[in-house]
């Protein structure tokens, strides 16, 4: 036992101390905090390009309608004028010409000429602004036909939302506050990342075992160190970088969000505060929408603690190690049976399928975690560490939890004892192409 912490300790310190490794951990969640921030940041910046947009209106419906925003200005020409733009664009002083169709009314359909590929932006923005003039005059013309003046403001009151809260009753009988969308949220983000770093953690497991079968390092080391003792060190060397790595993004992670938030909420006091300087007379709107802000923070924060976060957490380690244990078993021992990385590439896929059929029913199980595919994808082994953590947060019987984690042990159990059976045969065999059925064999080999 000795000897296979020996192997441990070497597998985590010389993985840890790479460089590799301590650029990706500090890098990793600053890449994920950009590709998740930045987007939504440039997505709020308006488009601040100024623009004129020519217009000729064939019907007369639309002149002096079409109201100008900062940086897009409507012009109305004639129909001569128009000939002569549409022809010259470039050369013109106008973005694009709008020609709208004397039928317009019965198509439905408008024309914009541009030198140049129109902006997604202005194109909605233009036919936004035509369809709601046209459909405000329909409604006029319906009205006007009702004799009913106020038919437009009974028409308005009557659209209604219906914010639907929804309330779990524990088993307790009290009534507690929830959130299905949080709770996807949060069985989505832990059953991905659990596929991520058993897919990673687990081929690294078989990258190492071939490394040093192909460079005859291994011949050396077992004549000093079983080979169940060198597969134990590896595995859980291997898997305690992985927890070693998941740990400095969850902190660094929770820094950058909470940095964020300070931020994003200190701007927000900010405008605040200047937008009561200057304008006195909404204080009491910004006092309530201040104050709506605060009542959403604190439900969202309410909904964060009624979830069961030390049964999501504990069943998070759980399926992590669970997980990482029973594939990366597996793929030592394909790696202990190939000399060629296409070999390896041959044999990982049908071991590693179950993990990415359990990636790809990810989304419907989250849509039904109470379903038969759930149910049954949360007791089979080679994909309950993904689905049962999906299911989790929703909420999951007693029975089923402890019966999914109980197959999951026993299965660990048999794939090590099996995956230590062709590791002994195959870390020491060389030269020869292996398929299933030669590894079958090697599981009746008396060692």
């Amino acid at each position: 036992m000795n000897k296979a912490l020996l192997i441990l300790k070497r597998e985590y310190l010389t993985r840890v101390r790479k460089k590799s490794f301590v650029i990706l951990t500090l890098l990793v969640p600053f890449l994920f905090a950009g590709m998740t921030i930045l987007p939504a940041w440039l997505a709020m910046q308006d488009d601040k390009e100024e623009r004129t947009i020519a217009v000729y209106d064939g019907t007369g419906i639309f002149l002096g309608r079409l109201e100008s925003t900062d940086y897009t200005k409507f012009h109305f020409i004639p129909q001569d004028e128009y000939a002569k733009i549409k022809e010259d664009i470039r050369n013109s002083p106008f973005y694009a010409v709008l020609f709208i169709p004397p039928n317009v009314l019965t198509a439905n359909r408008a024309q914009l000429f541009s030198d140049k590929q129109v902006t997604i932006d202005v194109k909605s923005m233009v036919a936004g602004k035509l369809g709601t003039i046209l459909e405000n005059d329909k409604k006029k013309q319906v009205i006007d036909q009702s004799g009913l003046p106020d038919l437009e403001e009974k028409l308005a009151a009557t659209k209604t939302h219906i914010n639907l809260e929804t309330i779990k009753i524990d088993q307790q009988g009290s009534a507690v506050k929830s959130s299905t969308e949080l709770a996807m949220a949060v069985g989505y983000a832990a059953g991905f990342i659990i596929y991520m770093f058993v897919f990673i953690y687990g081929t690294m497991v078989m990258r190492g075992v071939m490394e040093e079968k192909t460079s005859r390092i291994v011949e050396v080391i077992i004549s000093s160190v079983k080979p169940t003792q060198l597969m134990f060190g590896k595995i859980v060397g291997i898997g305690l970088v992985g927890l070693t790595q998941l740990l400095f993004w969850v902190i660094i992670g929770g820094a950058i969000v909470a940095g964020v938030q300070s931020f994003v909420g200190g701007g927000e006091v900010t405008t605040l505060e200047q937008s009561q300087n200057l304008m006195s007379t909404s204080g009491v709107a910004i006092e309530a929408a201040t104050a709506e802000q605060q009542n959403m923070a604190l439900e969202i924060i309410d909904m964060i603690g009624n979830l069961n976060l030390p049964l999501i957490f504990g069943s998070f380690l759980f399926y992590f190690l669970g997980g990482f244990l029973l594939y990366s078993s597996l793929l030592g021992a394909v790696g202990s049976a190939v000399d060629h990385d296409e070999d390896a590439q041959q044999l990982m896929l049908p071991v590693t399928l179950p993990l990415i059929f359990s990636i790809i029913i990810l989304f419907p199980v989250v849509k039904n975690p109470e379903g038969a595919l759930a149910f049954w994808a949360s007791l089979i082994p080679f994909t309950s560490p993904v689905i049962m953590m999906v299911r989790v947060p929703f909420g999951v019987p007693v029975w089923e939890l402890l019966l999914s984690m109980g197959i999951l042990l026993a299965s660990i159990w048999g794939i090590i004892w099996v995956a230590g059976k062709i590791y002994r045969t195959g870390i020491l065999m060389y030269g020869k192409k292996v398929n299933f059925k030669e590894i079958v064999k090697w599981l009746f080999y008396h060692n």
